[in-house]
């Protein structure tokens, strides 16, 4: 207990992740004020017993040290000197109250003795008093403005206290007296950083590292500042060039991975988890990061073998068991995967899925009855569980069997009224047994439910667009959407195709191209934009598309057609 107070004193500076050095990164601890060899002791007594204090202290004896310290005092009661040595052997000891009194004594006897003011401040911090460590620390720059601890431990303290200006100030006034001071730029860059303006903590990280180089908090601090512009490529490239220098620093191996898989580089990041899984890092979550990546490659056998290890050591570990048998899913193994989702207890969080899977299998292999069977046993079992419903709704559904799946959910539609899914479901089923108009009903109970559905909105939008009515309604709900999920091919190829519609093609055409950009080879988009590009006069562009449509559905006579009209047009032209 005493070395968690002690190490919380002296990394007082560290009020956000990572802290900075005096010369690699450590803050400024109280024993190096350096302020023996400038202070003259009274009495050669005192003298004489301090220098044993000092001894004792060298060879670890604390207790020993503080008790010939004591000693000192009463030879030398009136020295500051003496009362600030003995308050930071009590620092080492973790006793911060005794600490503090014998900063205050010091303080009393010489109220301009910068040493004991530092420490005092410092101690007040660490003791979450930094109203009153302000005071102390701001004397300790009147006394001198040539040292820049006191500016860094007032600079976190006004920081504690949200005076970010202060903060501020503060700091820029140690770096105009000191240009060279790295520890003054890198903490202006974590102060702009609790303001949440990370381009001028980038800013200022980059500066403390041109003052030092080697400065691996700075650069540690600025890659996160990088992710949070979306410079990652930037992220990348410090990162790197930190682990040139420190391959083994798992902090930076953390940040790296997890930005490659924020970027779906899954094969980016799998070393590097690997690489931390081997040096103990991590622990099951990371093996569980490197068994999501080997199932998302489809490197089922290894992603099996990651996920049985978890679960050799975390027998209860369901998710993980979940994954094992979504792998043997994904493999084709079907009895396998029924047999692993089999084993998920009811009661636990993938139990529901776990049935739908099974339920859902069960067509697969042309036993869709065994797959309605086992949901309706279910739904008898827990009938408070919509997902259970929407399950057996979908089952249906898939087997064309459209009124049996809405029956179902009607059937439960007074339990279940506040829920979206529900009316979404019935919304789609509804669109199959062509009644567009109860459809697209449900679809606005789902927005009037849920207002930012961006799936309901696309629904509407699109379906609107098909129709050919009320467009200028359609546009809303469908940038709605986008501006939901900007990155969703599907709802970027449905505005694009209602600015189609509305025979608005420059605007028409480029989210189009977005669109096939995110949803490859994907014949609808490639229908739209083709169509886009003939409408807006981009004849060979459309031509090629309808070739490649062609090329993977020789029997669309529809595009083959509409491939022959573009032909005649491009030659009228």
């Amino acid at each position: 207990m005493k070395k968690r107070i002690v190490a919380a004193f002296f990394l007082t500076l560290s009020f956000l992740p990572g802290c900075a050095t005096n010369s690699v990164g450590k803050p400024v601890p109280a024993n190096e004020h350096s302020f023996r060899p400038t202070v003259d002791i009274a009495g050669s007594r005192a003298l004489y017993i301090y220098s044993l204090s000092r001894l004792r202290e060298i060879e670890g004896d604390m207790e020993g040290a503080l008790t010939l310290l004591n000693g000192a005092i009463e030879a030398d009661p009136n020295s500051a000197f003496l009362h600030t040595a003995a308050a930071e052997i009590y620092l080492k000891t973790a006793k911060l109250d005794d600490a503090l009194r014998a900063c205050e004594n010091a303080i009393r006897i010489d109220p301009g003795f910068r040493p004991a003011r530092v420490m005092a401040g410092t101690i007040l911090a660490t003791l979450k008093r930094d109203k009153d460590a302000i005071g102390h620390l701001s004397k300790a720059i009147e006394l001198d403005p040539t040292k820049e601890d006191a500016y860094l431990h007032l600079a976190v303290s006004y920081v504690r206290v949200f005076d970010y200006e202060q903060a501020v100030n503060t700091l820029k006034s140690l770096v105009k007296i000191n240009p060279e001071s790295s520890l003054g730029y890198y903490y202006l860059g974590k102060t702009y950083d609790q303001m949440k303006l990370q381009k001028e903590a980038a800013n200022y990280y980059k500066k403390a590292i041109e003052l030092k180089p080697d400065f691996e908090q700075a650069m540690i601090d600025l890659g996160i500042s990088q992710e949070g512009l979306g410079l990652h490529e930037d992220a990348i490239a410090t990162y790197k060039q930190l682990l040139e220098t420190n391959p083994f620093n798992m902090n930076v191996l953390q940040h790296l991975a997890q930005l490659y898989l924020q970027q779906q580089r899954l094969e980016d990041a799998l070393p590097l988890l690997v690489g931390m899984k081997e040096r103990g890092v991590g622990g099951i979550e990371t093996q569980r990061k490197i068994g999501l990546i080997y199932l998302e490659l489809e490197r089922y056998d290894e992603a099996i073998a990651e996920f049985e290890q978890i679960l050799a050591r975390e027998p209860n570990a369901h998710q993980v068991r979940f994954y094992i048998a979504s792998a043997y899913e994904d493999k084709e193994e079907f009895d396998k995967a029924i047999e692993e989702f089999g084993k998920i207890p009811a009661g636990t969080a993938n139990y529901i899925e776990a049935l739908g899977h099974i339920a859902f299998i069960h067509r697969d292999q042309e036993r869709p009855e065994k797959g309605i069977e086992i949901l309706k046993a279910a739904i008898a079992a827990h009938p408070d569980q919509l997902d259970l419903y929407l399950y057996l709704a979908g089952l249906y559904e898939s087997m064309d069997k459209f009124p049996e799946g809405l029956a179902v959910l009607k059937e439960v539609e007074g339990t279940f009224a506040g829920d979206p899914r529900l009316h979404f479901r019935m919304g789609t089923i509804l669109d199959k047994m062509g009644n567009k108009e109860e459809s697209i009903a449900r679809m606005k109970r789902v927005i009037t439910i849920a207002p930012d559905d961006a799936q309901a909105l696309n629904y509407l939008g699109y379906t609107y667009a098909e129709m050919g009515i009320k467009l200028d309604e359609a546009l809303q709900y469908l940038k709605k959407a986008v501006e939901l999920r900007p990155d969703d091919g599907f709802i970027l190829d449905s505005l694009g195709w209602v600015y189609f519609k509305m025979k608005r093609y420059d605007e028409a055409v480029p989210l189009l191209e977005r669109s096939l950009g995110v949803v490859e080879d994907d014949p609808t988009i490639m229908e739209h934009l083709a169509d886009a590009y003939a409408a807006n006069r981009e004849y060979r562009k459309a031509l090629q598309l309808y070739k490649k449509i062609l090329d993977a559905d020789p029997g669309r006579k529809d595009i083959f057609e509409k491939k022959r009209k573009v032909r005649a047009e491009s030659l009228e032209k």
